[in-house]
């Protein structure tokens, strides 16, 4: 392998697909400094400012997804796509990768197409217990898929899985000895118990609407709440609540110091999201998994099952989720011993080092 590589990882879309792949990049340039790494994203997704902001240069593609309900907007999506893979090639061409990554999301496709037809071998990192059709199909001729989950013969070549797990942020899962911190930071009283809600940078209206229905109830257990809840519903719940709501109810559009809530938290509701996931089982907080139903293939209900059924998380749908989580969460805040359960099997699914050990297959896949 020569000393300075060069590589492109192409993918993005959401933070799950975002936070992944730059945890590669990082790891890539630990293992070898002298590497250079392009990105490839999609024009006008959050990649276009995240990847910048973390310090990589990325290109961007004229592509997007199916839209539900639009037959005219999913008319252009042929040329789009053919547009895409043109593109693709251009900066194959160009920038001479010596292997490509591809991490999911709209851009990921055309660029792993491309690759396929230059001869550039393409590793596919796959976050989900359930592969997209894109992913199953590039799969095919992927030199090494990494999963994060069991059971991905199903879609992929079983010679080429490894089963890896998600990279995830450092700086998230470092919670130890944090606990006062994250309290004083959240204005919260570290002896009282409290529930971490999460639904995202986006937030999940479903968990916003459950907490809001049931407030009364838990300040009535006299119970801390870190309440997340997106920007898209953050104006209207201060609006209707108002910024001070209760001491005991901390309302945050955004977390900014992951961490800390982490370590304040006794008992965490979230979605499913295959990052998020990753990080809960290194972290070791027992969790309520409310999986999203507006995701392709359902697969965020896959992926909260995986931990279901090795009894490491609680799962309640999103139809019932209004009515019965604030309940389940309170039930779960007072049983001990459900809660220790919960966190030890959690440990026993956690993936660590997942981005170096995937950085170190694609550096295996650069000829010598």
């Amino acid at each position: 392998m020569n000393n300075s590589p060069k590589i492109i990882i192409s993918g993005g879309g959401t933070g799950g697909h975002i936070f992944p792949a730059v945890a590669i990049a990082n790891a890539l340039k630990r293992l070898v400094p002298a590497c250079e790494i392009l990105f490839v994203g999609a024009n006008g997704r959050m990649e276009m400012e995240k990847v910048p902001a973390a310090g990589y240069k990325i290109i961007g593609l004229n592509i997007s997804g199916m839209q539900r309900g639009s037959i005219i907007k999913n008319l252009a999506l042929p040329f789009k796509v053919i547009g895409s893979v043109r593109k693709a090639v251009q900066i194959i061409n160009d920038f001479k990768p010596d292997a490509v990554v591809g991490v999911g999301g709209y851009a990921s496709g055309p660029l792993l197409y491309a690759a396929s037809l230059k001869g550039i071998p393409y590793l596919i990192q796959e976050q989900n217990s359930y592969a997209g059709i894109t992913n199953k199909w590039l799969g095919k001729k992927a030199s090494k898929i990494c999963v994060a989950f069991d059971g991905m013969e199903q879609f992929f070549p079983a010679d080429r899985i490894l089963k890896t797990g998600n990279p995830v942020r450092k700086e998230v899962i470092d919670i130890k000895g944090k606990h006062h911190a994250g309290a004083e930071l959240l204005k919260l009283d570290p002896l009282k118990k409290t529930i971490m809600v999460t639904g995202g940078s986006l937030g999940a209206g479903t968990l916003n609407k459950a907490i809001e229905k049931h407030l009364p109830e838990i300040l009535a257990q006299d119970v801390q709440v870190v309440w997340q809840t997106g920007k898209y519903y953050y104006k209207g719940i201060i609006e209707r609540l108002g910024l001070d709501y209760h001491p005991n109810i901390r309302i945050l559009e955004f977390l900014n110091k992951m961490d800390l809530a982490y370590a304040a938290a006794d008992v965490i509701i979230s979605r499913a999201g295959a990052g998020t996931i990753a990080e809960l089982c290194l972290i070791k907080k027992p969790v309520i998994l409310v999986p999203s139903p507006n995701v392709a293939e359902d697969h965020q209900t896959k992926n909260a099952m995986a931990l279901v059924k090795n009894g490491a998380a609680v799962l309640i749908n999103d139809r019932s989720a209004e009515d019965t989580l604030v309940k389940e969460a309170l039930a779960l805040l007072n049983n001990k011993d459900q809660r220790e359960k919960l966190s030890e099997n959690l440990g026993r699914m956690a993936l660590p080092k997942a981005d170096e050990i995937i950085a170190g297959e694609v550096l295996k896949l650069i000829k010598a």
